[in-house]
């Protein structure tokens, strides 16, 4: 029995011919880009592979967590430490003067000199150096909080207040 194209069933063997070649070229499009897609996945993924794009955002999440607790953690540890230097730093010499002058009048080019080095805190030392003809003589007397442990001299005394002026070392290019 010869069937005819142009007859009903004919043209349903055509027409369901052409919608099987329809879905033929959409199932082939399909696939091309489920492998684009898995290619694309495979970037973000990475090669170890059976885990989908959701397990893949928490495991992205947890690692994300954990490095946020160790940053805070160092960060803790390093204010730890930092406030320790801070601490240590406040005994440090931080500001100093020198003063130079004639100790007995005789125009020797002033080689006498009182040195005041002192902390944050306007503690420390002055150290004088009291140059004669044939003779020098060094002294030494503590600082507290600006004032000496013993009577200073006036130029021992502008030299501590000289230093307490001075901006604190480290931060000029001396």
């Amino acid at each position: 029995m010869a069937t005819s194209l142009t007859n009903t069933q004919g043209i349903i063997a055509i027409a369901a011919a052409a919608v099987a070649v329809v879905a033929l070229l959409a199932c082939a499009a399909l696939m091309l880009w489920v492998q684009r897609l898995r290619r694309a996945q495979r970037l973000v993924l990475g090669e170890q592979g059976q885990r989908d794009l959701v397990a893949h955002a928490a495991a992205m999440q947890e690692a994300f967590e954990a490095l946020r607790e160790y940053v805070e953690d160092v960060a803790l540890r390093l204010d730890e430490r930092l406030a320790g230097a801070e601490l240590a730093l406040r005994g440090a010499i931080a500001h100093r003067a020198l003063v130079r002058y004639d100790a007995y009048n005789e125009l020797s080019g002033r080689q006498s000199m009182s040195i005041a080095l002192l902390d944050e805190e306007q503690s420390g030392i002055v150290l004088s150096c009291i140059h004669h003809r044939d003779q020098a003589r060094v002294y030494a007397k503590q600082v507290h909080g600006g004032r000496g442990e013993l009577e200073l001299s006036p130029e021992e005394t502008e030299a501590v207040h000289l230093a307490a002026l001075s901006p604190p070392a480290g931060g000029d290019a001396a």
